[in-house]
């Protein structure tokens, strides 16, 4: 129940920082930032690849590297989207089905500083979410699903999404409710598993 609290209160936040914007900007796999490391979540809508600001939020993208090392986004889902803002990953503590081990739950109860930087909040962006302490990002982060430079050096981007638009785009498309200032999906939208490769060692 602490870990539903948690990460509601971080989306709560993150909502009341920025209003929802519908721009689009068009994202690629070729961004200077991006280092080879790859993660792919599965879902039960299809797949999304991200790619990691490793120079721009170092802690950051190690946590989260570790996170999907341990399984601990495995049974875990998207609990909000809001079509032209975001689509946020609940935070693990509270978000998923499967019950966690110590060495999972250990990593995920981590709090990360918080790396702010000049990349701009646009469409496939990778954010934290935090609550109001700067430094209290935990595994909860939202895709951008448009542009909000009201969110600009509020939140700390890590990384963008490499491929798989096409599955940010029926996440949109699916039957949503309002549970206060929230913008929900009707059915969960699992994440069934994850894993990670670098581009360098792919043969």
């Amino acid at each position: 129940m602490a870990g539903l609290f948690r990460h509601i209160a971080a989306a709560l936040l993150f909502l009341l920082t920025a209003a929802s914007t519908a721009g689009a900007s068009t994202y690629y796999a070729s961004d200077p930032n991006l280092g080879s490391a790859r993660v792919v979540f599965q879902l039960n809508h299809g797949d999304i690849e991200f790619g990691f600001f490793p120079h721009v939020a170092p802690k950051t993208v190690e946590h989260i590297f570790k996170l999907v090392q341990l399984g601990c986004y495995n049974t875990n889902h998207f609990f909000r989207v809001d079509k032209g803002f975001v689509a946020q990953v609940a935070d693990v503590m509270g978000g998923r089905k499967a019950p966690m081990n110590k060495e999972q739950e250990q990593q995920a109860d981590k709090s990360i500083v918080g790396e702010f930087s000049t990349v701009k909040h646009v469409r496939g962006i990778l954010s934290m979410g935090r609550y109001s302490d700067p430094d209290s990002a935990s595994s909860s982060f939202s895709i951008l699903l448009g542009d909000a430079p009201h969110l600009d050096g509020q939140y700390a981007v890590f990384g963008r999404v490499t491929k798989g638009d096409d599955t940010l785009r029926k996440l949109e498309r699916l039957p949503t409710h309002k549970e206060g200032i929230f913008v929900m999906p009707i059915e969960r939208i699992e994440i069934l598993s994850t894993y990670y490769y670098d581009q360098n060692n792919d043969s």
